[in-house]
């Protein structure tokens, strides 16, 4: 059981407050520091190891919260409105010339 969370992917009840992704992580990384200290049969880790395996399972937390689908379309909000923002600011900046070719404010 060990073996499989350790290596299993971040479920959505996982991620998706920070602290169930604090609780996930902290059984995932105390597995697999039980994991690996049983199968290297040296006994305890140094700070080093152990910050190495945080890091390591961080990165797979983020990645998971990253591909998210909530993750997807929080960006979507986001790049809907800096893409309307930024049309905004090029509107403004070019309304003379356009209503000067025809273009009017507002449609039919």
């Amino acid at each position: 059981m060990t073996e499989k969370k350790a290596g299993q992917e971040y479920t959505w009840e996982e991620i998706f407050s920070l602290d169930r992704l604090k609780r996930a992580m902290t059984k995932r990384v105390l597995d697999r520091l039980e994991l690996e200290s049983v199968w290297q049969g040296k006994g305890p880790m140094s700070p080093d190891q152990v910050d190495k395996v945080v890091n390591d399972e961080w990165q797979r937390a983020k990645e998971a919260v990253r591909n998210s689908p909530a993750a997807r379309d929080a960006f979507r909000k986001y790049l809907e409105r800096s893409v309307s923002e930024q049309i905004d600011k090029l509107k403004a900046r070019d309304k003379d010339e356009l209503e000067a070719l025809g273009v009017v404010e507002k449609g039919l």
